[in-house]
């Protein structure tokens, strides 16, 4: 039973990674991705009840450890659908509340089930043979009520909390890196109509001058995080932009030329100005 159960999760999880890399959609990766799962959950549940345990042991190990891994999955991709789905049109400020208003039903889910979150987390084995043994469930245990129309054939009851706590903290990892994402580019939303059009050269230059100064993070932002905003705000690629700043600094003249002209244009602008004035 373990064997066949582990090349299922491995065949599983290969065909998602192609899957993966080959689509970039996500809601349509994740519209293929459950249909692939239930056609392998499909197979394992009739493998289960054509060749049965040999023995509590083997049983609880399958619905602790290896059927979650796969109902993990379906959980998790069939939420990333239901997110993608239902994002809301707006601003950044909107979306992130959207956002944050997911991970806090994560939260939700973890503080509704502490005990058990924690009975799972720390590897305890004692109620195992409620947990995990077909047939054997507890009201006293707290079930969810879903629990009483699943086929108990293939279910246990709480392997599907298990699978949640796995697919939850995948979940979590997901929102979070959707969240840093729109941190760090406040622009997404946007249309980026801005274009550099003086030299690559110059905006390297000032890009070092920014730095230089600490203008970023109190001083502590990377030379190299600093370029990419820049290549992301104006859609330029400053290629080695390392290699350009040692061409500047290898001029015998003017290595400031760039950020020379802006000082005499700003003030050109301010005599202009005062002149109208």
């Amino acid at each position: 039973m373990n064997e066949f159960s582990n090349k299922t999760i491995t065949k599983l999880a290969m065909e998602i990674d192609v899957l993966s890399k080959d689509n970039k959609d996500i809601i349509q990766l994740c519209e293929t991705i459950i249909h692939k799962i239930l056609e392998n959950m499909a197979t394992l549940k009739k493998f289960v009840l054509q060749n049965g345990f040999q023995s509590e042991n083997e049983e609880i190990h399958f619905f602790k450890h290896l059927k979650p891994l796969i109902l993990s999955k379906l959980i998790y991709y069939n939420s990333i659908y239901k997110i993608e789905t239902k994002m809301p049109f707006g601003g950044m400020e909107v979306i992130k509340t959207y956002l944050n208003n997911e991970i806090l039903k994560l939260k939700i889910f973890s503080d509704n089930n502490l005990d058990f979150c924690k009975y799972y987390r720390t590897n305890s084995t004692y109620l195992d043979h409620k947990y995990f043994v077909r047939g054997r469930y507890d009201i006293k245990l707290t079930l969810d009520t879903f629990f009483f129309e699943v086929d108990h054939s293939f279910s246990t009851s709480y392997d599907y909390k298990v699978a949640k706590i796995i697919s939850n903290d995948l979940i979590k990892v997901y929102l979070e890196n959707k969240l840093s994402n729109i941190s760090s580019n406040s622009i997404m939303n946007i249309p980026n109509t801005l274009g550099w059009t003086a030299s690559k050269a110059g905006l390297i230059e000032l890009i070092y001058a920014l730095h230089a100064q600490g203008t970023f993070d109190n001083g502590n932002a990377d030379i190299k995080k600093i370029a990419i905003l820049f290549e992301n705000v104006f859609n330029i690629d400053l290629g080695n932009f390392y290699h350009t700043f040692l061409e500047l600094k290898s001029r015998k003249i003017n290595r400031t030329k760039f950020l020379d002209s802006l000082r005499d244009a700003l003030i050109r602008k301010m005599d202009e100005e005062d002149e109208v004035q």
